[in-house]
Parts: C-alpha cells; sequence; structure tokens
C-alpha cells in the first residue's frame, strides 16, 4: 500500500513539471498588408487591455487587425482600428462595441521613443501580428515609413527574385 501511494506521488510530481502544448498556433492574426505598404523601421511587443468577450473571441480567431495604427495621447498608447468580433454565445449581459479602441501596455521608454519618431520624423505606428505568450495575448507594433509606388514594385521584384534563386538553386542540387 505504501508503493502504491509513493508511486502515485510521483507520477502526480512529474505530470505537474510537464509542461502540456496547446494544439494550433500562437498566432492569432497577421497584418500581411502592413509589410507590403510600410518599410518597418522597429518592432515593439505590447500587452493588450482587453474585457472578458474580447478574450473568448480571441481564442475563437475573430480578429481583424489589417486597418488598425496606434494612437497615443496623454502619455499612453491605444490601438485604433482593431476589429474584435463578438460571440453571440459569450456575452448576454455585456454591450458589445467591436471596434473600440483598446489600451497598449508598453514601458515608459518605449512610449517615449515612440512619440518622438511619429512627431519628428514622420512615422506611423502600425499593428503587425496578435499572438499568445502564455496565457497573455500580445501585440507585435511597427514603426513604419510609407512606401511608394515605385518601391513597392521593386520589393515585389526582389521577393521573386528570391523564389526564382530558391528554386534554380533546388534543382541545381538535385543534378
Amino acid at each position: 500500500m505504501i508503493s502504491f501511494i509513493k508511486a502515485l506521488s510521483i507520477m502526480s510530481s512529474t505530470m505537474i513539471k510537464k509542461k502540456i502544448n496547446k494544439s494550433g498556433s500562437a498566432s492569432i492574426a497577421q497584418n500581411r498588408r502592413a509589410r507590403h505598404d510600410y518599410f518597418i523601421e522597429e518592432e515593439f511587443e505590447a500587452g493588450l487591455v482587453l474585457q472578458g468577450w474580447e478574450v473568448k473571441s480571441l481564442r475563437a480567431g475573430k480578429v481583424n487587425i489589417s486597418d488598425s495604427y496606434v494612437v497615443l495621447k496623454n502619455g499612453e498608447a491605444h490601438l485604433f482600428g482593431a476589429t474584435i468580433t463578438p460571440l453571440t454565445v459569450a456575452s448576454t449581459h455585456v454591450i458589445c462595441e467591436p471596434m473600440r479602441t483598446r489600451k497598449l501596455l508598453l514601458n515608459k521608454r518605449q512610449i517615449d521613443s515612440l512619440f518622438g519618431r511619429i512627431n519628428r520624423e514622420g512615422y506611423t505606428v502600425v499593428a503587425l501580428s496578435m499572438y499568445w505568450k502564455n496565457a497573455w495575448s500580445k501585440i507585435k507594433i511597427g514603426v513604419a515609413k510609407g512606401k511608394k509606388d515605385h518601391d513597392k514594385r521593386a520589393s515585389l521584384k526582389d521577393k521573386e527574385w528570391r523564389v526564382d534563386k530558391a528554386r534554380i538553386m533546388k534543382s541545381a542540387n538535385r543534378a
């Protein structure tokens, strides 16, 4: 009987130490248009202040950050233009606003850096991706400068050349 209890306690302690991997990706949403429309100079990771219904919608993948950007006011950063579609079963007693501005959690030094670059150098801050980090939802924002049409054509040409070069190298390695 004592050996059974010891074996049970050893099993439970090893089960606690084992990290449980969730199925699926940690990524919630991507803003692919941002890299096409802007030169991304610097990236920051920020936390989000969310309500309960928003977290449930994020877990269901009901978010769109393609038109979102960051606004700085009163020494705080806010995400503007992100759409989190509410689930119909998740929130019956709460009034859901899908397009509300959400506060970003950044250090004071990071906010000052963003504020200086936006005001002096003419940059903008766009949302790049939203993902899970442990149990917290994070958003990657980028300090960006807008591309002109000829810049977009040049970057598309470079991308096509990289694909062709990889294809050529792959066929050369086979021969």
